[in-house]
């Protein structure tokens, strides 16, 4: 790895840990303002309180207010999109570039790729394309890999999982984000597979706090190096809270309890 990845990965990772927790906020675009980010500096502000690495965010929310003010936080700017209405949502175009992403200020750009889709092979292009313009301006790439097509039955299978995530390290990707396989065990063949950080997915809205922080605590035990979770910290009732209880098994070794007695006591 260069220099230049190197210093940057620092903004978005715990430099002490090597771990991290990843906020995305790129929601807008695939379902619009939603409840956590119609005030997108406010939600920001929010889980930079609590701790958080860095958020995902796309070109134009950037301009209106990634910061200027409040604890510093890393910014991924993010390269792909496609939209709920869709009715091709799991085909991903790219709406950003790399050079566009150095203008805005951006620690690390990420990309969204869709395994089994239909537009898998264009997807994958656009992946080397990213991949190279990164390599060659020393910019992370946070790679979202996920199997979602017509032969994938299970997006959650360890066998999809695995494939997803080593795909991000074959293509060049410096931190691959996928969905948790449910158990430490299967993840922990995830994470063996592939030799670059692996972050989680938070998915839908979960039924509570105690499932989210179990699902934490499962992926760090099984090697993972942090999580990229979004609705389940900017919907949670106070977003900055939630990112410390997550903080604490993260990057303090805590385990469920310890995080739960975090949001109890605030």
């Amino acid at each position: 790895m260069g220099i230049g990845k190197a210093v940057r990965l620092e903004r978005i990772m715990n430099r002490t840990t090597r771990r991290t927790i990843v906020v995305p906020m790129d929601h807008g675009v695939s379902s619009g303002p939603i409840e956590g980010i119609v005030d997108i500096k406010w939600a920001i502000d929010e889980v930079a309180e609590g701790g958080a690495n860095a958020v995902v965010l796309h070109k134009g929310m950037v301009r209106a207010g990634h910061r200027g003010g409040g604890r510093d936080i890393g910014l991924i700017v993010h390269l792909s999109a496609s939209t709920d209405l869709s009715p091709s949502r799991n085909d991903k175009v790219l709406v950003c570039s790399v050079e566009e992403a150095i203008r805005l200020g951006a620690d690390a750009v990420s990309i969204h790729v869709n395994i089994g889709a239909d537009m898998e092979r264009d997807m994958l292009r656009d992946f080397g394309v990213v991949s190279r313009a990164c390599e060659e301006w020393q910019m992370p790439l946070l790679a979202m890999v996920y199997g979602r097509g017509p032969k994938i039955e299970n997006q959650y299978d360890p066998k999809v999982v695995a494939h997803c995530a080593r795909i991000g390290a074959e293509l060049g990707a410096d931190v691959v984000k996928v969905p948790y396989t449910g158990d430490p065990e299967s993840f922990g063949r995830v994470v063996e597979g592939a030799p670059i950080p692996v972050v989680i997915a938070g998915g839908p809205k979960m039924k509570s706090e105690r499932d989210v922080l179990e699902m934490v605590y499962g992926a760090i035990r099984a090697g993972a190096s942090g999580l990229s979770i979004g609705r389940n910290i900017f919907q949670a009732k106070k977003p900055s809270i939630m990112v410390r209880a997550m903080a604490k098994i993260v990057h303090e070794g805590g385990d469920v309890e310890s995080a739960l007695a975090i949001l109890r006591e605030n």
